[in-house]
Protein backbone atom coordinates (compact mmCIF):
# COMPACT_ATOMS: atom_id res chain seq x y z
CA UNK A 1 0.00 0.00 0.00
CA UNK A 2 1.42 3.37 -1.04
CA UNK A 3 2.03 5.79 1.81
CA UNK A 4 0.57 9.25 1.29
CA UNK A 5 3.26 11.80 2.11
CA UNK A 6 2.49 14.91 4.14
CA UNK A 7 5.08 17.52 3.04
CA UNK A 8 6.42 19.75 5.81
CA UNK A 9 5.11 22.91 4.13
CA UNK A 10 1.55 21.52 4.19
CA UNK A 11 1.71 20.07 7.68
CA UNK A 12 -0.79 21.33 10.26
CA UNK A 13 1.05 20.18 13.38
CA UNK A 14 -1.85 20.70 15.80
CA UNK A 15 -4.24 18.67 13.61
CA UNK A 16 -1.60 16.00 12.97
CA UNK A 17 -0.87 15.55 16.68
CA UNK A 18 -4.54 15.29 17.61
CA UNK A 19 -5.27 12.80 14.82
CA UNK A 20 -2.28 10.57 15.56
CA UNK A 21 -2.84 10.63 19.33
CA UNK A 22 -6.44 9.60 18.63
CA UNK A 23 -5.30 6.76 16.37
CA UNK A 24 -2.92 5.50 19.06
CA UNK A 25 -5.69 5.58 21.70
CA UNK A 26 -8.09 3.77 19.37
CA UNK A 27 -5.56 1.02 18.58
CA UNK A 28 -4.33 0.43 22.13
CA UNK A 29 -7.70 1.02 23.84
CA UNK A 30 -7.38 0.04 27.52
CA UNK A 31 -4.17 -1.91 26.98
CA UNK A 32 -0.48 -1.02 27.18
CA UNK A 33 2.04 0.09 24.57
CA UNK A 34 5.82 0.24 24.76
CA UNK A 35 8.40 2.22 22.85
CA UNK A 36 12.14 2.51 22.59
CA UNK A 37 13.57 5.98 23.02
CA UNK A 38 16.95 6.56 21.37
CA UNK A 39 17.09 10.34 21.78
CA UNK A 40 16.76 11.06 18.07
CA UNK A 41 14.01 13.38 16.91
CA UNK A 42 11.91 10.53 15.44
CA UNK A 43 11.81 8.36 18.57
CA UNK A 44 11.47 11.45 20.77
CA UNK A 45 8.43 12.71 18.84
CA UNK A 46 6.82 9.26 19.02
CA UNK A 47 7.49 9.12 22.76
CA UNK A 48 5.72 12.44 23.33
CA UNK A 49 2.84 11.45 21.02
CA UNK A 50 2.41 8.21 22.93
CA UNK A 51 2.64 10.01 26.26
CA UNK A 52 -0.03 12.47 25.12
CA UNK A 53 -2.28 9.62 23.96
CA UNK A 54 -1.76 7.06 26.71
CA UNK A 55 -0.07 8.71 29.69
CA UNK A 56 1.28 6.05 32.09
CA UNK A 57 -0.02 3.25 29.83
CA UNK A 58 3.00 3.90 27.60
CA UNK A 59 6.14 2.16 28.88
CA UNK A 60 9.25 3.90 27.54
CA UNK A 61 12.62 2.17 27.48
CA UNK A 62 16.10 3.29 26.49
CA UNK A 63 17.99 0.25 25.23
CA UNK A 64 21.65 0.67 26.17
CA UNK A 65 23.10 -1.43 23.37
CA UNK A 66 26.71 -0.33 23.92
CA UNK A 67 26.92 1.35 20.51
CA UNK A 68 25.47 4.77 21.36
CA UNK A 69 27.24 8.11 21.75
CA UNK A 70 29.08 9.13 24.88
CA UNK A 71 26.78 9.49 27.93
CA UNK A 72 23.66 9.06 25.80
CA UNK A 73 21.39 6.88 28.00
CA UNK A 74 21.43 9.01 31.16
CA UNK A 75 21.41 12.30 29.28
CA UNK A 76 18.25 11.38 27.32
CA UNK A 77 16.50 9.88 30.36
CA UNK A 78 17.18 13.11 32.26
CA UNK A 79 15.68 15.30 29.48
CA UNK A 80 12.46 13.27 29.38
CA UNK A 81 12.17 13.09 33.15
CA UNK A 82 11.82 16.90 33.07
CA UNK A 83 9.01 16.47 30.52
CA UNK A 84 7.14 14.08 32.83
CA UNK A 85 8.08 10.90 30.96
CA UNK A 86 9.64 8.06 32.94
CA UNK A 87 12.35 6.27 30.97
CA UNK A 88 13.72 2.90 32.06
CA UNK A 89 17.29 2.19 30.91
CA UNK A 90 17.84 -1.43 29.88
CA UNK A 91 21.42 -2.72 29.84
CA UNK A 92 21.70 -4.95 26.76
CA UNK A 93 25.32 -4.30 25.77
CA UNK A 94 26.45 -7.92 26.05
CA UNK A 95 23.60 -9.20 23.87
CA UNK A 96 24.33 -6.75 21.07
CA UNK A 97 28.09 -7.26 21.04
CA UNK A 98 27.57 -11.03 21.03
CA UNK A 99 25.24 -10.67 18.03
CA UNK A 100 27.77 -8.46 16.18
CA UNK A 101 30.77 -10.70 16.83
CA UNK A 102 32.63 -11.63 13.66
CA UNK A 103 30.26 -9.74 11.30
CA UNK A 104 31.77 -7.32 8.76
CA UNK A 105 29.07 -7.06 6.07
CA UNK A 106 26.97 -3.88 6.57
CA UNK A 107 23.61 -5.51 5.87
CA UNK A 108 24.43 -8.49 8.10
CA UNK A 109 25.29 -6.06 10.90
CA UNK A 110 21.98 -4.29 10.45
CA UNK A 111 20.11 -7.60 10.46
CA UNK A 112 21.92 -8.79 13.61
CA UNK A 113 20.98 -5.56 15.39
CA UNK A 114 17.39 -5.75 14.13
CA UNK A 115 16.89 -9.33 15.31
CA UNK A 116 18.56 -8.69 18.67
CA UNK A 117 16.53 -5.53 19.25
CA UNK A 118 13.08 -6.73 18.17
CA UNK A 119 13.13 -10.44 18.94
CA UNK A 120 15.49 -10.80 21.87
CA UNK A 121 15.56 -7.56 23.89
CA UNK A 122 12.14 -6.17 23.06
CA UNK A 123 10.56 -9.61 23.00
CA UNK A 124 11.47 -9.95 26.70
CA UNK A 125 10.14 -6.47 27.49
CA UNK A 126 6.85 -7.20 25.74
CA UNK A 127 6.35 -10.34 27.82
CA UNK A 128 7.33 -8.50 30.99
CA UNK A 129 5.00 -5.55 30.35
CA UNK A 130 2.22 -7.54 28.62
CA UNK A 131 2.03 -4.80 26.01
CA UNK A 132 0.62 -5.71 22.62
CA UNK A 133 1.82 -2.62 20.72
CA UNK A 134 5.17 -1.05 19.97
CA UNK A 135 5.22 2.65 19.07
CA UNK A 136 7.97 3.32 16.55
CA UNK A 137 9.37 6.41 14.82
CA UNK A 138 9.59 5.07 11.27
CA UNK A 139 9.56 7.92 8.72
CA UNK A 140 8.98 7.91 4.97
CA UNK A 141 12.67 8.17 4.06
CA UNK A 142 13.34 4.95 6.02
CA UNK A 143 10.74 3.16 3.90
CA UNK A 144 11.95 4.65 0.61
CA UNK A 145 15.60 3.64 1.13
CA UNK A 146 14.67 0.13 2.30
CA UNK A 147 12.19 -0.63 -0.49
CA UNK A 148 14.60 0.74 -3.12
CA UNK A 149 17.30 -1.60 -1.82
CA UNK A 150 19.67 1.28 -1.01
CA UNK A 151 19.98 0.45 2.67
CA UNK A 152 17.89 -1.78 4.93
CA UNK A 153 16.56 0.38 7.75
CA UNK A 154 16.13 -1.65 10.92
CA UNK A 155 12.60 -0.33 11.58
CA UNK A 156 10.93 -1.27 8.27
CA UNK A 157 8.92 -4.52 8.15
CA UNK A 158 5.44 -4.47 6.61
CA UNK A 159 6.70 -2.88 3.39
CA UNK A 160 9.00 -5.90 3.01
CA UNK A 161 6.19 -8.36 3.63
CA UNK A 162 7.18 -9.04 7.27
CA UNK A 163 4.33 -9.26 9.77
CA UNK A 164 5.70 -8.07 13.16
CA UNK A 165 2.86 -9.83 14.96
CA UNK A 166 3.99 -13.20 13.58
CA UNK A 167 7.72 -12.45 13.69
CA UNK A 168 7.96 -10.82 17.13
CA UNK A 169 4.60 -11.26 18.88
CA UNK A 170 3.37 -7.66 18.86
CA UNK A 171 1.94 -5.05 16.51
CA UNK A 172 3.88 -1.94 15.48
CA UNK A 173 2.28 1.52 15.28
CA UNK A 174 4.08 4.09 13.10
CA UNK A 175 2.40 7.50 13.50
CA UNK A 176 5.21 9.44 11.72
CA UNK A 177 5.39 7.28 8.60
CA UNK A 178 3.86 9.97 6.34
CA UNK A 179 6.54 12.51 7.28
CA UNK A 180 10.15 13.20 6.40
CA UNK A 181 12.73 14.62 8.77
CA UNK A 182 11.75 18.29 8.32
CA UNK A 183 8.12 17.45 9.10
CA UNK A 184 9.07 15.42 12.17
CA UNK A 185 11.06 18.38 13.52
CA UNK A 186 7.95 20.58 13.28
CA UNK A 187 5.86 17.99 15.12
CA UNK A 188 8.54 17.55 17.80
CA UNK A 189 8.64 21.29 18.45
CA UNK A 190 4.83 21.45 18.60
CA UNK A 191 4.86 18.62 21.17
CA UNK A 192 6.99 20.77 23.47
CA UNK A 193 10.33 19.07 22.99
CA UNK A 194 13.32 21.38 23.54
CA UNK A 195 15.22 22.55 20.47
CA UNK A 196 18.19 20.43 21.53
CA UNK A 197 15.97 17.42 20.75
CA UNK A 198 13.67 18.71 17.99
CA UNK A 199 16.63 19.90 15.93
CA UNK A 200 19.07 17.20 16.96
CA UNK A 201 21.17 15.67 14.22
CA UNK A 202 19.90 12.41 12.71
CA UNK A 203 21.51 9.32 14.19
CA UNK A 204 21.30 5.86 12.57
CA UNK A 205 19.28 3.00 14.04
CA UNK A 206 22.36 0.73 14.10
CA UNK A 207 24.06 3.61 15.99
CA UNK A 208 27.86 3.73 15.92
CA UNK A 209 28.08 0.32 14.25
CA UNK A 210 26.91 2.13 11.10
CA UNK A 211 30.02 4.29 11.38
CA UNK A 212 32.47 1.41 11.44
CA UNK A 213 33.61 -0.26 8.24
CA UNK A 214 34.25 -3.85 9.27
CA UNK A 215 33.57 -5.56 12.59
CA UNK A 216 31.99 -3.48 15.37
CA UNK A 217 33.92 -4.68 18.41
CA UNK A 218 33.73 -2.91 21.80
CA UNK A 219 37.25 -1.56 21.20
CA UNK A 220 36.43 -0.17 17.75
CA UNK A 221 33.16 1.30 19.02
CA UNK A 222 35.10 3.13 21.72
CA UNK A 223 37.44 4.60 19.08
CA UNK A 224 34.60 5.94 16.93
CA UNK A 225 32.70 7.10 20.05
CA UNK A 226 35.71 9.17 21.12
CA UNK A 227 36.16 10.58 17.60
CA UNK A 228 32.43 11.36 17.43
CA UNK A 229 32.60 13.37 20.66
CA UNK A 230 35.50 15.42 19.25
CA UNK A 231 33.74 15.93 15.90
CA UNK A 232 30.52 17.08 17.56
CA UNK A 233 32.47 19.42 19.82
CA UNK A 234 34.46 21.05 16.99
CA UNK A 235 31.45 21.33 14.64
CA UNK A 236 28.88 22.31 17.29
CA UNK A 237 28.40 25.80 15.87
CA UNK A 238 28.27 24.67 12.24
CA UNK A 239 24.73 24.92 10.86
CA UNK A 240 24.80 21.52 9.16
CA UNK A 241 22.16 18.80 8.81
CA UNK A 242 24.45 16.07 10.11
CA UNK A 243 28.10 15.34 10.81
CA UNK A 244 29.95 12.21 11.85
CA UNK A 245 33.22 10.32 12.24
CA UNK A 246 33.69 7.00 10.44
CA UNK A 247 36.31 4.38 11.28
CA UNK A 248 37.82 2.64 8.27
CA UNK A 249 39.00 -0.96 8.19
CA UNK A 250 42.28 -0.44 6.33
CA UNK A 251 45.38 0.69 8.17
CA UNK A 252 47.80 3.29 6.83
CA UNK A 253 51.39 4.23 7.55
CA UNK A 254 51.94 7.14 9.93
CA UNK A 255 54.80 8.54 11.98
CA UNK A 256 54.90 8.95 15.77
CA UNK A 257 57.98 9.76 17.81
CA UNK A 258 60.08 9.50 14.63
CA UNK A 259 58.99 5.90 14.17
CA UNK A 260 56.60 4.15 11.76
CA UNK A 261 53.08 3.80 13.15
CA UNK A 262 50.84 1.52 11.10
CA UNK A 263 47.63 3.04 12.37
CA UNK A 264 43.93 3.62 11.76
CA UNK A 265 42.21 6.16 9.56
CA UNK A 266 39.02 8.10 10.23
CA UNK A 267 36.75 9.82 7.73
CA UNK A 268 34.72 12.90 8.61
CA UNK A 269 31.41 13.62 6.85
CA UNK A 270 29.38 16.81 7.23
CA UNK A 271 26.15 17.36 5.28
CA UNK A 272 23.88 20.19 4.18
CA UNK A 273 20.38 18.79 3.56
CA UNK A 274 16.71 19.35 4.32
CA UNK A 275 15.19 15.87 4.42
CA UNK A 276 18.15 13.47 3.89
CA UNK A 277 17.04 12.51 0.38
CA UNK A 278 19.76 14.65 -1.15
CA UNK A 279 22.79 16.24 0.44
CA UNK A 280 25.86 18.33 -0.27
CA UNK A 281 29.08 18.19 1.74
CA UNK A 282 29.35 21.27 3.95
CA UNK A 283 32.11 23.63 2.83
CA UNK A 284 34.09 23.62 6.05
CA UNK A 285 37.01 26.02 6.36
CA UNK A 286 40.56 24.68 6.18
CA UNK A 287 41.11 25.89 9.75
CA UNK A 288 38.15 23.80 10.98
CA UNK A 289 39.28 20.71 9.10
CA UNK A 290 42.83 21.14 10.39
CA UNK A 291 41.57 21.47 13.99
CA UNK A 292 39.50 18.30 13.60
CA UNK A 293 42.42 16.31 12.24
CA UNK A 294 44.89 17.55 14.85
CA UNK A 295 42.56 16.86 17.78
CA UNK A 296 41.56 13.39 16.57
CA UNK A 297 45.11 12.13 15.94
CA UNK A 298 46.26 13.64 19.25
CA UNK A 299 43.35 12.41 21.40
CA UNK A 300 42.22 9.11 19.84
CA UNK A 301 44.85 6.38 20.34
CA UNK A 302 45.99 4.58 17.20
CA UNK A 303 44.58 7.04 14.63
CA UNK A 304 47.17 8.47 12.20
CA UNK A 305 44.99 9.71 9.31
CA UNK A 306 41.86 11.88 9.05
CA UNK A 307 40.08 12.56 5.73
CA UNK A 308 37.01 14.62 4.70
CA UNK A 309 34.35 13.30 2.31
CA UNK A 310 33.40 15.72 -0.51
CA UNK A 311 31.03 13.48 -2.50
CA UNK A 312 27.35 14.57 -2.68
CA UNK A 313 24.31 12.35 -2.06
CA UNK A 314 23.67 10.71 -4.47
CA UNK A 315 25.86 8.84 -5.37
CA UNK A 316 27.15 8.85 -1.76
CA UNK A 317 24.86 8.25 1.23
CA UNK A 318 24.73 10.10 4.55
CA UNK A 319 26.16 7.16 6.49
CA UNK A 320 29.08 5.09 5.27
CA UNK A 321 27.53 1.62 5.58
Amino acid sequence: MKIKEIPADRLDTKLFIEEKAGEIREAVRSGLAINALSGGVDSSAVTMLGHKALGPRLKTYFIDNGIMRQGEPREIASIFKKLGVKVEIVDAKEKFFKALRGITDPEEKREAITQTFYKDVFGCLVKKSRAKYLLQGTILTDVDETVAGIKRQHNVFEQLGIDPQKAFGYKILEPLIQLRKDGVRKVAAALGLPRSVSHRMPFPGPALSARIIGEATPQRIQIVRHATAITEDVLAKIRAFQYMAILHQDRVTGIRDKMRDFGMQLEIRCWDSIDARRGEPTKLSYETLSLLARRIVAEVPGVVSVTYNITPKPPSTMEAV
